[in-house]
């Protein structure tokens, strides 16, 4: 049980006002519930799984929902990044998984014939007091409206409405199809990529702001990166250029492809970042997502003037903490792990660079919570999750665990928070794109990528770009987007 002696004023005043109406009505008799009722109010188990955050977090949202229904025993798994995918496989082809879970956003397509899609309603037990003389708990069985898709667009970023409600067959007759848009997934909080800087390799540089564009994101790396007398990088401006050692390298090109007007794929999930998009079609000779990889991979480029990084460094984010690169790009999942590893660092964390005259465009990263197909006990779960995403519940889990947040009513509070700020400004710009039923193939694809396209003739960049899209491309289910 999750239920704790802390006073839950919001959810106990309803049954006070009950007490008081019922006090005024006077002597009458009740009756006992009836079978329906009696059967959703029985002792339930909620499996639920998660990653990156621990039980702590969460745990006020879970006492809360077990105050309104106290038959729930909610039991919460908290699992290692590295460990959760696999055992959420293994879990879910033996039928022992949970029934409510994370996904990645960029899991959808993957995890959607593992997903019960939210219902439209929810019939639920929850704890009401009957009686006049004799007043008692006993447990009444609701119908309670989950968020609808009108709302769902209201409350999120057009990001989390594109990757999370889908167009699903929810005929129940076989021969038949009802085609209907419906959410698949609901997440607390939206992280962003953003820009980690160490602020006293800035000041010994004479750089007073951390670079908002890239043409000041150039022209600083000029000024940070060091070579010893044999050439060799002792100090990087900064982590961009290579793939194999940049933390999430494959986000930092797609904002760039995206920012350069690249359309990452098309409306049935194909990816189209080799084509030159139709809004651009007579002004660009070659696809926008060319000039994107040859700006990324001349950071990594000894002949050319910005070159700053190359394969033989460390990984991005020990560099960084190592204090042997003055730029980082991160979402706020990192800052815990900078904070921990490099206490001392003079940290600065701004917004992602722009180009300059071309509309905003920033990067999201997150996970949703969802139901699996699996589940015996549907309504509840997604009644959880609905009950999750309320503005104070869902300000529980960003105050205790520091996130940015998804619903856009309360990203205005972020913004001056010191530690989440900066990402929460970017969530309203952020895009992702549709990476099918295999992202980490989709991330591998752009690794090798850019690793290829290194010091390549630019003349071969349709080629490489070409071999990125074909093996997406496999990724990608029969039919489109899943």
């Amino acid at each position: 049980m999750f239920f704790d002696s802390r006073n839950r004023l919001s959810i106990f005043k309803r049954i006070f006002a009950v007490l008081a109406i019922l006090s005024i009505a006077g002597a009458g008799c009740t009756k006992g519930p009836d079978a329906a009722t009696v059967a959703a109010s029985k002792k339930t188990t909620l499996t639920i799984w998660g990653v990156v955050d621990d039980i702590d977090v969460y745990q006020k949202i879970l006492n809360d929902y077990h105050v309104l229904h106290p038959f729930v025993d909610l039991q919460f798994r908290r699992f290692r990044l590295e460990e959760y995918e696999n055992e959420l496989l293994n879990a879910m082809a033996e039928d022992r998984g949970p029934d409510v879970f994370l996904i990645h956003n960029t899991w959808v397509g993957k995890y959607m014939p593992k997903i019960q899609v939210m219902p439209l309603t929810t019939k639920v037990a929850v704890q009401v007091v009957q009686g006049t003389l004799k007043k008692e708990l006993v447990y009444q069985l609701n119908t309670e409206q989950s968020v609808t898709i009108k709302q769902f667009k209201t409350d999120y970023p057009d990001v989390v409405a594109q990757d999370m409600i889908r167009t699903v067959n929810v005929s129940t007759v076989a021969d038949k199809k009802d085609l209907q848009q419906r959410v698949v997934a609901i997440p607390l909080s939206v992280d962003t990529l953003a820009l980690y800087a160490n602020k006293d390799l800035l000041n010994a540089a004479g750089i007073a702001t951390i670079p908002q564009n890239w043409d000041d994101f150039q022209a600083a790396v000029k000024k940070l990166v060091k070579f010893d007398e044999n050439g060799e990088i002792t100090q990087a401006g900064a982590a961009i250029g290579t793939g194999v050692n940049v933390e999430r390298a494959p986000d930092i090109l797609a904002a760039l492809m995206m920012q350069n007007g690249t359309e990452m794929s098309g409306p049935d999930g194909t990816p189209t970042f080799g084509q030159i998009p139709a809004a651009l079609s007579g002004q660009r000779e070659q696809p926008p997502a060319y000039q994107a990889l040859s700006f990324y991979t001349d950071f990594a480029d000894p002949t050319k003037e910005v070159y700053t990084w190359n394969a033989k460094m460390p990984n991005s984010l020990d560099a960084f903490v190592q204090g042997k690169t003055a730029f980082f790009f991160g979402y706020s999942y990192h800052l815990p792990t900078i904070r921990a590893l490099a206490p001392k660092l003079n940290l600065g964390i701004s917004t992602l660079p722009q180009i300059q005259n071309n509309p905003v465009v920033n990067f999201a990263n997150y996970w949703a919570w969802t139901v699996s197909k699996k589940s015996k006990n549907t309504d509840l779960a997604w009644n959880f999750i609905n009950f999750m995403r309320t503005p104070d519940e869902s300000k529980l889990f960003l105050d205790a665990a520091k996130r940015p947040a998804a619903l856009r009513s309360q990203l205005g509070t972020q913004l001056e928070d010191e530690d989440v700020g900066v990402f929460a400004s970017q969530v309203l710009t952020a895009k992702s794109w549709y990476r099918g039923n295999d992202p980490k193939a989709a991330d591998d694809a752009l690794v090798e990528l850019i690793d290829t396209a290194i010091g390549l003739d630019p003349e071969k960049y349709p080629q490489a770009v070409n071999i990125a899209v074909d093996k997406i491309s496999q990724t990608i289910p029969y039919g489109g987007i899943q």
